[in-house]
């Protein structure tokens, strides 16, 4: 039983469908920070599309992965597809005010349909990567593909960061390099479609060393004797 009282289900993955399997973890991975994507299509135009199974996978150097899937038939999306071809992409991350356009984005266009100029994304240039960022994004990684893993039909995109684009409202202390995270006011995807969620209600836990873990141990056992 768990603290709440209720017991757990314990589902076999390999006993399911796709479809289920995402409904699973989709509802229980979450928040899930959105990368969109922006991309140089083989004609030039600009690909951006939005991916939630997304994370920052280290800092030394920095790593992000994302999953852009494949589509029905089995064959890459225009963002893999893309990185495929020139090796490189930008993650724009996504803040309250421009979720209404990233959502459009997620449309199905025609590969030759650049979203930006169809939805007057306004992007501006990159500075390590020959790929164009959302201008109007708080903040932008400028990434390089180091591999893509594929497992069955699961395609995952690494990416070294090479650069950052940070709005400067969001810089809290320029010598110390120090986020103020909140003037982001991102959003992440909770759940399946459609569903999201802001990250402006946050709590803090101080990280104990095991010196301190155990002096709290200690007087919890004199708290508990007394």
């Amino acid at each position: 039983m768990t603290a709440s009282g209720a017991p757990h289900l314990h589902f076999d993955f390999s006993a399911l469908a796709p479809a289920e399997v995402y409904k699973l973890v989709a509802g229980v991975v979450v928040p899930r920070p959105i990368a969109w994507v922006s991309t140089l299509g083989g004609g030039g135009h600009v690909n951006l599309a939005p991916y939630s199974f997304f994370g920052l996978m280290g800092s030394d150097p920095a790593v992000v992965a994302f999953g852009p899937g494949d589509r029905a038939d089995g064959t890459p999306k225009d963002t893999a597809l893309n990185i495929g071809r020139g090796g490189e992409f930008t993650v724009n991350l996504v803040s309250e005010g421009l979720a209404h356009v990233m959502n459009a984005t997620a449309t199905d266009f025609p590969y030759e349909q650049g979203e930006p100029e169809t939805l007057g994304v306004a992007l501006a240039p990159g500075v390590r990567v020959r790929v164009p960022r959302v201008a109007q994004s708080p903040a932008s990684l400028e990434c390089r593909e180091v591999q893509t893993v594929l497992i069955g039909r699961t395609r995952v995109i690494l990416g070294e960061v090479l650069g950052l684009h940070l709005r400067a409202d969001a810089v809290q202390n320029l010598e110390r390099h120090h986020v103020e995270t909140a003037a982001l006011d991102l959003v992440g995807r909770m759940g399946g479609r459609g569903t999201y969620t802001r990250t402006r209600d946050t709590f803090s836990l101080d990280r104990l060393t095991y010196a301190a873990w155990r002096e709290r141990q200690k007087e919890a056992e004199v708290q508990a004797d007394d």
